[in-house]
């Protein structure tokens, strides 16, 4: 029988990596990335909403790769993708945005998973949570 307790790591890892990758390139590209956000429809300041991408990305991204807060950092995921799939990808005549569109909607639904099941074996939150379990079972033996 196949152990899957690293499954949802691995998953983990290709649902968070990607996102810090993205806020990385966000980083390193600042005049594009404030162009794009200029172009959408999005209601707020560009400087702002390129630091909330960039937090997001790089720190919700980490969040989720190590397994920490993961419901939490799933949730602002969500948001965030259904956010950018709003005012990024609402092109309905261009093929290429209903693609991103429907992309974002996708990781929407992997991201519920992970607000819905948390983060697995292999997490910060599931050793926090074993450590609280016994911590309260040693206090009812006093």
């Amino acid at each position: 029988m196949v152990d899957t307790k690293y499954f949802p790591f691995a998953g983990r890892l290709f649902i968070g990596l990607p996102f810090m990758m993205s806020g990385l390139s966000k980083v390193a590209g600042y005049a594009g990335t404030i162009a794009l956000i200029k172009s959408s429809t999005l209601p707020l300041p560009p400087d702002l909403a390129y630091a909330g991408a960039i937090a997001v990305e790089i720190g919700c991204g980490l969040l989720v790769v190590v397994g920490y807060q993961t419901r939490i950092a799933a949730s602002i995921f969500c948001l965030f993708c259904l956010a950018t799939a709003i005012f990024f990808h609402l092109g309905w005549s261009n093929p290429d945005q209903i693609f991103h569109f429907i992309k974002n909607m996708v990781m929407t639904g992997g991201l519920l998973q992970l607000v819905t099941y948390g983060a697995g074996a292999v997490s910060i939150d599931n050793r926090r949570s074993k450590n609280r379990s016994q911590a309260g079972s040693a206090a009812g033996l006093g």
